[in-house]
């Protein structure tokens, strides 16, 4: 049985640092990229209060060409299954590579509301080879929930799951 559940006290660096330690532990040398995604899914639900929504999307072949994001691993509310490069916040990160950190969705061109009661949300690009490979994805009902430290504390966990996943 693991028990991963950190301190609530815990600094935010320490934290994620414990999700990264945790994540390590939990992917090393397990080959399964989507038993991967499922079991860090679960972590970042466990390490990070107020979140409406965390989980993966993947980048895959889209039916018209080119590339697309696809519903990955997740905890929370049905979500949207496939999103263009370029929209939303998801597609956003997908297609520029960069972190998006958004204090308020509604204030995000083209945001997509998979859950209404999302009011911020942080997407950090996973790469592989200089290449998206997926993103991860987090929501909160609270504006401004995500901090710069928050988007540094996930870039480091996609780092490490860029390829495990």
């Amino acid at each position: 049985m693991y028990d991963f559940r950190p301190d609530e006290t815990l600094a935010p660096a320490e934290l994620h640092r414990q999700l990264c330690e945790a994540a390590d532990a939990l992917t090393e040398g397990e080959p399964d990229g989507i038993a991967n995604m499922a079991n860090v899914a679960a972590l970042l639900w466990e390490f990070l209060p107020d979140l409406n929504w965390a989980g993966f999307y993947r980048v895959a072949p889209s039916k018209s060409g080119g590339d697309e994001l696809v519903l990955g691993p997740f905890v929370g509310r049905p979500a949207c299954i496939r999103i263009p490069f370029g929209t939303g916040v998801c597609g956003a990160a997908a297609g520029s590579g960069e972190t998006q950190l958004v204090e308020d969705v509604h204030a995000f061109p083209g945001h997509i509301a998979c859950d209404a009661a999302s009011r911020s949300e942080l997407v950090v690009p996973v790469k592989r080879e200089g290449r998206v490979v997926a993103v991860i994805d987090l929501d909160s009902p609270s504006p401004a929930r995500f901090s710069r430290e928050d988007a540094r504390g996930i870039e480091a966990l996609a780092a490490l799951l860029a390829d495990r996943i």
